[in-house]
């Protein structure tokens, strides 16, 4: 009865936990958007200075059709880039964890590439691959590489020597040990690469879209800020913060369904 009771508290201290995480972020964004509007309002600035919130729910009904047409766009090319990055980070961490010559030959390259500001080369995959999606497309798989690629080589690199001496002590192969061993305990790092890939991906999509693009949420920010609507401007952000919000949900759904279903198997197995 006592255990019942224990863990029927604890279940509502984590309950009460999860809805104080959820309600507090709400509640200061409120807050943050009332400062906004009463700022708008009483300081008297021009709409193109400083729209208030208001102004800004008042201005997307009207452009709802044309932002969601950019916002395909933006979104179907982020996702795909996103994941094109995900999968050729992973690659690239394996073969440099699993081969110490590729490990040696290309990972201090890598670092080095990570360290270049990369919003200073878009203009250049413009100049090579032209202005359509393809440039736009590379440069977003190329700023998203890194983190997937880094925070995976980091995690392989980071499994309890105490298991791989026990893997070599029952005769486990290589094969083996990677597979069961070393891959489970990467798993955190690469989600976590992939929850910056997430933004990144977005990220670079929009900085492509800045340069050479006719349509995306980029393209859209210009010709607001061209015509002065920068009420506009923030619909937008607004916009592809949510597009981002999607595809880092989809990762954190992911590692949550694979946490899930790793500890089912883990079960079974001890069973």
């Amino acid at each position: 009865m006592t255990e019942m009771a224990t863990t029927s508290r604890l279940q509502r201290v984590a309950h009460d936990d999860r809805a104080w995480a959820i309600a507090l972020p709400a509640l200061v964004g409120i807050a943050l958007l009332a400062a906004w509007q009463g700022v708008a309002v009483w300081s008297g600035l021009p709409e193109v200075i400083l729209p208030a919130p208001t102004a800004i729910v008042r201005d997307f009904l009207p452009v709802l059709g044309t932002l969601g047409a950019h916002a395909r766009a933006t979104g179907l090319e982020s996702l795909f880039a996103f994941l094109l990055s995900t999968a050729l980070g992973l690659c690239a961490a394996i073969a440099l964890s699993t081969s110490r010559l590729v490990r040696d030959a290309f990972y201090p390259n890598l670092v080095l590439f990570q360290l270049i500001p990369k919003i200073a080369l878009a203009p250049l995959f413009v100049f090579w691959m032209g202005v359509g999606a393809p440039s736009r497309l590379t440069y977003s798989v190329f700023i998203s590489f890194f983190p997937v690629a880094l925070a995976t080589m980091e995690g392989l690199s980071r499994t309890d020597p105490a298991m791989l001496r026990l893997c070599r002590a029952v005769g486990a192969s290589r094969r083996q040990t990677f597979l069961h061993v070393r891959v489970p305990y990467s798993l955190p790092y690469f989600f976590s690469g992939m929850k910056v890939a997430a933004t990144m991906s977005v990220i670079g999509i929009v900085v492509g879209e800045f340069i050479s693009a006719r349509e995306g949420l980029g393209f859209y920010i210009l010709m607001s800020q061209s015509r002065g609507e920068t009420a506009h401007i923030f619909i937008a952000i607004a916009v592809l913060c949510a597009i981002g919000l999607s595809i880092y949900g989809l990762t954190a759904w992911a590692e949550h369904l694979l946490r899930l279903w790793w500890r089912g198997g883990t079960t079974k197995a001890s069973a």
